[in-house]
């Protein structure tokens, strides 16, 4: 695949952005708020959020007090934030959080960072899951799959699993916020395990989804912007992407009900292979759903009858 799919690349930018002008007059800040955004050589609306983050404040108490002086702390902190984004870090690892289908979720570099184009894949799910059905959720990283079907849905039971023991833990936290009265009744469960591993051979799931590793263990992508940060082990998959999707498809019959359906995420290459890999396994009725940007994103089929 084209590693530029994940919304990942972007080359990494190396200005400086030297706070010590920022702070002079004995350590009182001399530059308004609103001049430490306009100087910044990131883009405006990154500049914001990392003043958020780096002040303390609010967006809009920062706008209504813009001309105020800031201080020394705040401007060092975000001085020190904007390079390490100009230095490609995620914004989302700099803040701690992402947002994703209108929820804020914890974010580290533990996992892979949630992205919109993950929301074509819930939006499916949503709109397929059979009411008071399960769901499965494999490869879950920050949950925001999974809990997303939580919240969204009361009456869907979800296991959510995950083989690194920290993607785990910040999932964790994630329900807890979020949703934590599925955690405490088991609505939403979370399990360790790689793939099916920690599936017991009698459930069935009326759907199973995931967003894999899907980019070639040498795609020049991985080498660039923010993918540089991110862990390699949720972005590649093998010589051609597909290890994982291989090894999920591979397993999946005995666990996904009649009827149900299994939605994979994968690169916007890689439609065809993924569908050839169904229809090799007997799946039915596969077909790639675009995102909202027209790519091809998620591939979906039902198991044989």
């Amino acid at each position: 695949m084209n590693g530029a799919d994940r919304d990942r690349a972007g080359s990494a930018r190396r200005s400086q952005f030297d706070a010590t002008d920022r702070t002079r007059g004995g350590g009182v800040g001399v530059d308004s708020w609103e001049r430490l955004v306009l100087d910044c050589p990131l883009p405006r609306l990154e500049a914001r959020v990392l003043l958020e983050a780096a002040s303390g404040r609010r967006r809009e108490w920062l706008i209504a007090h813009g001309e105020e002086p800031a201080n020394a702390a705040a401007a060092q902190a975000f001085a020190s934030l904007a390079q390490r984004r100009l230095d490609g870090e995620p914004i989302a690892y700099l803040v701690g959080a992402r947002e994703f289908a209108g929820r804020r979720f914890a974010a580290t570099p533990a996992v892979l960072v949630p992205r919109p184009d993950t929301e074509t894949l819930v939006a499916f799910a949503l709109a397929h899951a059979p009411a008071h059905g399960r769901a499965l959720d494999l490869g879950t990283g920050s949950g925001a799959i999974a809990i997303t079907l939580a919240c969204e849905r009361e009456d869907l039971r979800v296991v959510a699993t995950d083989r690194s023991d920290a993607a785990l833990a910040l999932a964790r936290r994630n329900a807890e916020a979020l949703c934590p009265r599925a955690l405490e009744t088991g609505r939403l469960q979370l399990r360790p395990g790689d793939w099916w591993s920690c599936i017991t051979d009698d459930e069935r799931f009326d759907l199973v989804v995931s967003n894999p590793p899907y980019v070639a263990d040498d795609d020049p992508h991985l080498r660039e912007g923010d993918l540089r940060f991110e862990p390699r082990d949720a972005l590649a998959a093998g010589v051609d992407g597909l290890d994982a999707l291989r090894s999920i498809i591979d397993g999946a019959a005995p666990h996904v009900a009649a009827g149900g359906w299994l939605a994979l995420e994968h690169g916007h290459e890689q439609g065809e292979a993924v569908r050839a890999l169904l229809a090799a396994r007997g799946w039915r009725e596969a077909a790639t759903h675009r995102d909202d940007a027209g790519r091809p994103r998620i591939t979906c089929a039902r198991p044989f009858l």
